[in-house]
């Protein structure tokens, strides 16, 4: 299919639904219903439906929009390939700096077959490169969206999923405002979310 409105309206969509759902996921009301249910699974199964729901936005993107490359200048396309380059070695760097086992919900399960305590609430991390950005993994994204944007396809993908980031680091701030109380307050006031344009650390 030819790139045309349609095909931007449809990707378009994908990505709301995607926004949509994972809203509604991450929402207090819906953990509060379904966590007890799920147990500990509850965790794995929401990274689970995330991953397989961006697979399938993926997906309709590439079906939908145009894959044909942009003529761009040799300088430019070695540049947005080390832009990419580099928003993967961020995402590796700060996803480092997580408990993966928790983040990912294994944690919780080997807990619980093993009939320990599950992980409680991770604490608040401000070290590594939390000490110059509240959000590497969401800068990391960025990076790699907007140096993949070589294409209809690549581009579109940097359009609504920097929208879809720049919405859900709104709703995740608020989140964490709630769990960490004064402590993020006092991180967030230091740190600037994305772009590292204070230079400054957490204390």
């Amino acid at each position: 299919m030819n790139t045309a409105p349609l095909a931007h309206l449809i990707y378009a969509l994908a990505w709301l639904s995607f926004g949509a759902v994972h809203s509604v996921l991450a929402g207090v009301a819906f953990k509060n219903r379904f966590e007890p249910r799920f147990g500990p699974y509850y965790r794995l199964s929401y990274n689970l439906l995330a991953t397989l729901h961006i697979g399938l936005v993926m997906v309709v993107g590439g079906a939908v929009m145009s894959p044909q490359a942009y003529a761009l200048e040799p300088g430019v396309g070695a540049g947005l390939t080390g832009i990419r380059v580099l928003g993967g070695v961020v995402l590796l760097l700060a996803l480092r700096e997580y408990d993966l086992g928790r983040f990912s919900g294994l944690s919780q399960i080997r807990a619980h077959r093993q009939g320990a305590p599950e992980p409680g609430v991770e604490p608040l991390i401000i070290d590594g490169m939390h000490r110059i950005v509240r959000h590497p993994l969401y800068l990391g994204a960025y990076l790699i969206f907007w140096g993949g944007a070589v294409n209809d396809f690549g581009l579109a993908t940097a359009v609504w999923g920097s929208l879809y980031l720049w919405i859900g680091a709104r709703h995740e701030e608020r989140s964490l405002r709630a769990l960490y109380g004064q402590a993020y307050a006092d991180y967030q006031a230091t740190v600037p979310a994305i772009i590292p344009w204070k230079g400054g650390a957490a204390n």
